[in-house]
């Protein structure tokens, strides 16, 4: 459906596919394995999503090899400029996401709304596109903004079940536990760095 969408420039038909996306709730559950310092939750969510991530990418690289059209549309295109603004958003998507998982009232979930906001799927099925038709620019843009996307969403997850003091399954000691954050921390600015450039490049370029 996705790729139907980015296809045919159709953007009603890309934010309804995203309401049934799963990758998000692979990713909060990554989180809640970390912070709870649980590695088997990791370890079964973290290969669940890959899988999922692999399957995706090769579901649109099929559609796109036997689509008739192989023109690269505008929603194709909004997939492949990630800037600082997506860390903004997958970060606030992340807290929102997180924050309504662990609502004791779950009558008013805002999952649905935090799926369309950080678009994970999209940036996976551009890839498929660009697989499709040997255009391996835009494989790297689209990848490096689903990177984006999912490394903040996770690292905003952890912050927030930090605050929240989830429960750990198993003795961390303080110093195991600052040496993670630390590489987090690491973690998120170095998926940030090509933002940077990236946004300084149209800033001074253009």
């Amino acid at each position: 459906m996705r790729s139907v969408g980015l296809n045919t420039n159709s953007t009603a038909v890309i934010i309804g596919a995203m309401l049934i996306s799963p990758l998000m709730g692979s990713i909060l559950a990554i989180a809640y394995g970390t912070v709870s310092a649980n590695p088997s939750t990791v370890r079964k969510y973290a290969t669940g999503f890959l899988f999922q991530i692999l399957f995706s990418v090769a579901a649109s690289t099929i559609y796109f090899v036997l689509s008739p059209r192989k023109a690269v549309t505008q929603e194709l295109l909004n997939r492949t400029s990630p800037s600082l603004y997506d860390v903004i958003i997958a970060t606030a998507g992340g807290i929102a996401g997180i924050i309504g998982q662990t609502r004791k009232d779950k009558s008013n979930n805002i999952i649905p709304g935090v799926a369309i906001a950080t678009a994970l799927m999209p940036p996976l099925c551009t890839c498929g596109y660009a697989i499709a038709n040997g255009n391996w620019k835009m494989l790297g843009s689209a990848a490096y903004l689903f990177i984006i996307n999912g490394y903040f969403i996770y690292l905003s997850s952890c912050v927030v079940l930090v605050l929240l003091k989830i429960p750990r399954t198993r003795n961390v000691t303080e110093a195991q536990w600052n040496k993670k954050k630390r590489r987090m921390y690491r973690n998120a600015v170095l998926v940030c760095v090509p933002a940077v450039i990236f946004g300084l490049f149209v800033h001074f370029g253009g």
